[in-house]
């Protein structure tokens, strides 16, 4: 890649929706005699309230089909915001912006945050191999797995069973399992190869963090990527704190009779849907480390800002946090491919071309849980879906969201 080509991916990608771009000054660019790139700052009618997004989610809400949270920012400004059903049905509870849901998967590139923030520093580099900071593994992984194959999703591992009807009963237990579930994971493929969703590839990237800082992944992630960002309502929360407090939604999970429930007060109780047979995500004490958290709706968006700005990741970290990897096939979740798409693998994250935009976003789902985060840099927008009930049609929301912003159809 050119000069020229690396300064404009750096433009596009880190500061398309915010910081010099919107400020109207190009990254890159002279500051003399030269022609401020135009900032497209329509708000497109269905992005609007009363417009056709909240028409469709206000309508999957009477319908029973969506509790939880829906926001649009453009520019670090909310557009559309809107919350139904409850947090706590048991207690009276309401959704609303200050409530906290459970991410699942949408967590998992904060991990990828932390490794890039500690690679910034020099602490780590990330051709280092597992073997380099964590001992226990064997040999091929510990010499050959390379942090970037695992912050790519292609170390060539498989995915070691978990015990999904185990209940925690504190951190300490929940790290113990965790660091000897990692080390069970082996290698099915070169390094290098894409990998069927390897959680290890999670796990262990937070045992780096774990063991380069000496603190738990949690409370690195807490101190250096939460608070950082301002993300006030957002943590890795235990299970006493999902019971007792009002900010944190409760997970409404469907069982084998058609009947829902609080999973987090019903932990005898599992799944019937056959992608989580036999979960319940209340079992967990803590969400296993580099995976999982929760968060609110605006906390997503300040995230996206302080990714734009330079706040969580220097720019040139943040332009490798989001850069395109290992190309994927084009339909991917949430997004509704044309003969004009490109998605990829990025850091912890898939990334998309889509209607001449760059897309960024994280999904994930469990029993009772759905949600997504996803950022427009060219263009400034930023859409969070959080949901709290398995009668979510996330994927379908996604693509109303992206028909919302970018005018697909």
């Amino acid at each position: 890649m050119n000069a020229d080509s690396a300064r404009g991916v750096d433009r596009r990608r880190v500061l398309g929706w915010g910081g010099l771009t919107a400020a109207g000054l190009v990254a890159g660019a002279p500051l003399t005699g030269a022609h401020a790139e135009p900032v497209d700052d329509r708000i497109p009618p269905d992005t609007r309230p009363g417009g056709a997004y909240d028409r469709y989610v206000a309508k999957l809400a009477a319908e029973g089909r969506f509790s939880g949270v829906v926001l649009l920012a453009h520019r670090g400004r909310t557009v559309l915001s809107r919350s139904y059903g409850m947090a706590d049905g048991e207690r009276g509870i309401r959704n609303h912006e200050g409530v906290a849901f459970s991410l699942s998967s949408a967590g998992k590139p904060f991990v990828a945050v932390a490794i890039l923030q500690l690679a910034q520093q020099g602490r780590l580099k990330l051709y280092d191999t597992v073997g380099t900071h964590l001992a226990g593994f064997t040999k091929d992984v510990a010499d050959q797995v390379t942090i970037h194959h695992l912050l790519s999703g292609t170390s060539g591992m498989s995915n070691p069973d978990v015990d999904v009807a185990r209940v925690f009963q504190s951190r300490e237990e929940v790290l113990e399992y965790n660091e000897q579930w990692a080390r069970r994971a082996k290698l099915v493929a070169p390094p290098g190869t894409p990998s069927d969703h390897a959680g290890a590839e999670i796990a262990i990237p937070a045992l780096i963090v774990q063991a380069v800082t000496g603190m738990t992944y949690w409370d690195y992630a807490q101190e250096n990527i939460f608070r950082r960002c301002g993300m006030t309502g957002t943590g890795f929360f235990t299970r006493p704190q999902w019971l007792t407090d009002e900010h944190i939604a409760h997970p409404y999970m469907t069982l084998a009779d058609g009947s829902t429930v609080d999973a987090v007060r019903n932990l005898d109780k599992s799944s019937a849907n056959p992608r989580t047979p036999g979960v319940n995500p209340g079992r967990a004490f803590i969400d296993a480390p580099g995976d999982g958290g929760f968060a609110t709706a605006p906390d997503l968006v300040r995230f996206a800002q302080a990714l734009a700005d330079g706040t969580v990741l220097d720019r040139p970290y943040a332009a490798l946090f989001t850069g395109a990897k290992i190309p994927h096939p084009p339909q991917t979740q949430g997004l509704r491919a044309t003969s004009a798409d490109a998605s990829f693998g990025a850091y912890g994250l898939p990334v998309h071309i889509v209607n001449g935009q760059w897309v960024y976003d994280r999904a994930g789902g469990n029993p009772g849980v759905a949600a997504s985060w996803s950022i427009c840099p060219d263009i400034g927008w930023v859409g969070v879906v959080l949901a709290n009930h398995d009668s979510a049609p996330l994927q379908e929301i996604l693509e109303r969201q992206m028909q919302a912003v970018l005018g697909r159809s």
